[in-house]
C-alpha cells in the first residue's frame, strides 16, 4: 500500500480489508493476530541485549506517536501485536509503528 493510502485510510479509522491485506504483503513477518482484530510479529535477536534495545527504541517512536504496542519479552524475543483500541481494529497507526519497528529492527 502506497503512503498516500495510508494518509488517506486516516490514523484512527479501521483499514479497509484491502489496505490492510496491502500493508501486511509489504511488511515481512507481519501478519493477523488469529481472534483479533490486530496485527503481530514476533522478533527474534541475538541475545536479551539486543531485544531490549529494540524495545526502548521503539518505545521512543511509540510515545512520540502516542501509539503504544502490546508486546512481551522472553530473552532474545519480543512479541508484538498491534491494534488501535479506540477504532476497535488496525489503522493506519499501525502500520506506521510496524514500519518504524522494521526499521529499528533492520529489517
Amino acid at each position: 500500500m502506497a503512503q498516500t493510502d495510508l494518509a488517506q485510510a486516516g490514523s484512527s479509522q479501521k483499514l479497509t480489508t484491502e489496505a490492510r491485506k496491502a500493508a501486511l504483503d509489504r511488511l515481512k513477518g507481519w501478519a493477523d493476530a488469529p481472534g483479533r482484530d490486530a496485527i503481530a510479529k514476533t522478533f527474534a535477536f541475538k541475545d536479551f541485549n539486543q531485544a531490549f534495545g529494540f524495545m526502548t527504541r521503539v518505545a521512543l517512536v511509540a510515545e512520540k506517536m502516542d501509539h503504544h504496542p502490546e508486546w512481551s519479552n522472553v530473552y532474545k524475543t519480543v512479541e508484538v501485536t498491534l491494534s488501535t483500541h479506540d477504532a476497535g481494529g488496525v489503522t493506519a497507526l499501525d502500520i506506521k509503528l510496524a514500519e518504524a519497528m522494521e526499521r529499528i529492527a533492520g529489517l
